[in-house]
């Protein structure tokens, strides 16, 4: 799927960033919520840095991602590290959402959903879920439910449930990632049964928990079929 966007998440290091530079990524994403691939905002700064360095027409933009962020805490956040995307990882409601969008108009508002078991919502559920968060945010995300609530897990979700996803979102005209335990052997699997608008990996793309380029480029190039 030539069309299809590229995340990966969970950057920290700027050498690591400056090898990705011949990758054609749309997303690079760091996290600011409690995790071990969590960042300062010193570091972001740095990453951010790098990015500003690279072909303004291919290089990707930054997400950050948080969970249940304090606003006063995302405020000053967002003033030393110049984000383009807000990735709301938590159990933040539509308001919330709005409110951050309201208040951060700068940045793009994405929100992330936990998905569990097989068949867990019905469709008139999802439906009701994606219509209270139509017109606060600018994308979703779904990702493996994770008790802890913040995603990362490794594991793919049953993507059966995507379809019912697809529809909902597509009556607000609401882009759809999907997250949760990719890596190159399963992501065309992925691509071939539901056409995503969006990918996200993160550990998929890790040897001993730190990202691998050999992997990332393969992630990249079964997406983008190159």
């Amino acid at each position: 799927m030539a069309d299809t966007q590229v995340k990966i998440c969970g950057l920290q290091d700027v050498e690591v960033l400056k090898s990705m530079k011949s990758l054609p990524l749309d997303y690079v994403g760091l996290v600011f919520a409690p995790s071990r691939r969590r960042v300062t905002a010193e570091a972001a700064a740095e990453l951010i840095a790098e990015l500003r360095d690279w072909e303004s027409e291919t290089a990707p933009r930054s997400v950050g991602v948080f969970v249940n962020p304090d606003r006063e805490e995302l405020a000053e956040l967002l003033r030393a590290v110049p984000l383009d995307v807000v990735q709301l990882h938590g159990q933040e409601s539509p308001q919330v959402c709005a409110e951050v969008r309201q208040a951060f108009p700068q940045v793009k508002v994405w929100k992330a959903l936990s998905v569990a078991g097989r068949d867990t919502n019905a469709a008139e559920d999802i439906h009701a879920l994606l219509d209270s968060y139509a017109g606060t945010i600018d994308a979703l995300l779904l990702d493996t439910y994770d008790p802890q609530g913040s995603g990362g897990t490794g594991r793919t979700f049953e993507w059966e449930q995507i379809p019912l996803y697809q529809q909902a979102a597509a009556n607000h005209r609401l882009p759809l990632f999907i997250a949760g335990g990719l890596h190159p052997d399963n992501v065309n699997e992925l691509l071939d049964g539901y056409s995503p608008y969006g990918v996200d990996v993160s550990s998929g793309v890790e040897s001993n928990g730190s990202k691998d380029i050999i992997k990332m480029t393969a992630f990249v190039e079964r997406v983008k079929q190159l």
